[in-house]
C-alpha cells in the first residue's frame, strides 16, 4: 500500500464492517474478535509506505468501551454492543482464564476494540513514513511475526484510551527507528502474551532494536510488559528522547504472568518533563497476592542502562522485586537525573551503580532495602539535603 502525500485512508466506524470475527490477539490473549482495520494472517512481504495519513476514526470505539462500563446512557447503542457481546460468546465457546488472573474485569466486558493494524503470524512486514491517527485501540500491533520494520512513522493519538503506539508481541527480528509518537497509553511496548495461555504458546519477543525515536506523550516511553509471559529478551534501546511521557523506561509485570525479561541494554537516552519515574522495574503492576515460586512467577534479570540524562523528573528510578524473585543483575552507569525523589531499590540482588548522579528535593538520593550484593562506585548528589542521608540502607 502506497499512500501519497496529502492522501488519507479513513476507516469506517460501523462496527459491523469488522465482522465476521477473526483470530487475533487482544491485550496478550488470543481469541476471535473484531477484525483489525489492517489485518493479515500467515502472509509474507507486506509494505505500507508513503507520506499520507491512516485515520482509524476511533472515537465511536472509545465511546463503546465506556458505555459498557456504564458511563453513558445511549440505550440503542447499548443494544448494539450487547449484540456484539453475544457474538463474542458464540465465537469463543468454553473460553477461560486462570482463576487468579488480573484480567477478569476486562474479560467481563466481552467487547474488545480492534487494533488498527495487526499482522498475525506474518513474515517481512514493513511500514514506513506514514502518519497514523485516531486508532480505536493499539495502533501498530504485529503478533507472532518475524522480520518487522517500522521506520519513520508518526503516531498521534494523544487523548484516546489505551491507544498504544507500537506493540510488537511475540515477534522476532524487529527494527523500530526514527519514529515520533504521541499517544494515550504506552508509546512503544514489547510484549509476549498473558498468563497461562501465553506460557503455553511459549513465543518470546526477541531480537528487538529501538533507536532514534522521539516520544512526546504517553504512559511510558519504551515499556516491556506487563503481558510478557512468553519471555522478552535480546533488546537494545538507544538514542531516544522522551519529553512529556509519564514514565521513561518501564518494565512491568506481576505475579501470575510468569515469563522472563532478560538481556536488555538501554543507552544514550534524554528525558525531560517526566510525571512519574524516569526508570522503573516493577513486579507489582497489579495487586496479586503473594504466592510461592512457580511458573506463574515473573523474572527480571540482566538489564543494563547507561548514558541517561533526565531533568524535571518526579522520581529518578524504582527497582522493586518480589520476595520469591528478586530483580537481579542490573546496572545503572553514567546516569544524571534531576528529580523530586531519588532512586529506590527493594528486593534486588547483584546490582551495580556506577557514576550515578541524582539531585533530589525530598529524602535520600539512594534508598536500598531488603537487597544483597551491591557494587557502588562514584554515586553522589550535588546538593545534599539538610538532615537527610545521601544513601539510606535498610535490612
Amino acid at each position: 500500500i502506497d499512500i501519497e502525500a496529502g492522501a488519507t485512508i479513513k476507516f469506517t466506524d460501523d462496527f459491523s464492517e469488522y465482522t465476521p470475527f477473526v483470530e487475533m490477539r487482544y491485550e496478550g490473549v488470543v481469541m476471535k474478535s473484531f477484525c483489525p482495520m489492517i489485518y493479515a494472517y500467515e502472509q509474507e512481504n507486506i509494505t505500507i509506505k508513503g507520506e499520507g495519513t491512516i485515520d482509524g476514526n476511533g472515537k465511536k470505539w472509545w465511546y463503546g468501551t465506556f458505555t459498557i462500563e456504564g458511563a453513558h446512557k445511549d440505550e440503542q447503542f447499548k443494544k448494539e454492543l450487547e449484540g456484539y457481546q453475544k457474538m463474542w460468546e458464540k465465537e469463543n465457546p468454553g473460553f477461560t482464564i486462570e482463576e487468579q488472573s488480573d484480567w477478569k474485569r476486562t474479560l467481563d466486558k466481552r467487547f474488545f476494540r480492534p487494533p488498527l493494524m495487526q499482522p498475525y503470524k506474518c513474515k517481512n512486514f514493513k511500514i514506513q513514513g506514514v502518519k497514523v491517527i485516531n486508532s480505536p485501540f493499539w495502533t501498530i500491533n504485529p503478533e507472532f511475526c518475524e522480520n518487522v520494520s517500522i521506520l519513520g512513522v508518526t503516531i498521534n493519538n494523544p487523548d484516546a484510551p489505551n491507544t498504544d503506539g507500537i506493540n510488537p508481541s511475540s515477534c522476532k527480528n524487529v527494527i523500530i527507528s526514527d519514529c515520533n509518537i504521541t499517544v494515550g497509553d504506552d508509546c512503544i511496548t514489547l510484549k509476549s502474551g498473558r498468563d497461562l495461555q501465553a506460557r503455553k504458546y511459549a513465543t518470546p519477543c526477541e531480537n528487538i532494536t529501538i533507536t532514534n525515536c522521539v516520544m512526546q506523550a504517553g504512559h511510558g516511553g519504551v515499556v516491556i510488559g506487563s503481558e510478557m509471559s512468553g519471555d522478552v529478551r535480546k533488546v537494545t534501546i538507544s538514542n531516544c528522547v522522551f519529553d512529556g511521557t509519564d514514565r521513561g523506561i518501564r518494565l512491568k509485570s506481576t505475579r501470575g504472568r510468569g515469563g522472563i525479561v532478560e538481556e536488555i541494554r538501554v543507552s544514550n537516552i534524554v528525558m525531560k518533563n517526566i510525571a512519574k519515574e524516569a526508570i522503573t522495574l516493577n513486579l507489582f503492576y497489579s495487586n496479586v497476592p503473594a504466592e510461592t515460586l512457580s511458573d506463574r512467577t515473573p523474572v527480571f534479570r540482566n538489564i543494563h542502562i547507561s548514558g541517561l540524562t533526565g531533568t524535571n523528573v518526579n522520581m529518578a528510578c524504582t527497582i522493586l522485586g518480589i520476595e520469591e524473585a528478586p530483580i537481579s543483575n542490573v546496572s545503572l552507569s553514567d546516569i544524571n537525573i534531576e528529580a523530586k525523589t531519588g532512586i529506590e531499590i527493594n528486593k534486588a540482588k547483584d546490582i551495580t551503580l556506577d557514576n550515578v548522579r541524582v539531585s533530589t528535593e525530598i529524602g535520600a538520593a539512594f534508598k536500598i532495602s531488603e537487597s544483597e550484593n551491591f557494587r557502588i562506585n562514584n554515586i553522589y548528589t550535588p546538593k545534599p539535603l539538610n538532615n537527610k542521608p545521601v544513601i539510606e540502607i535498610t535490612d
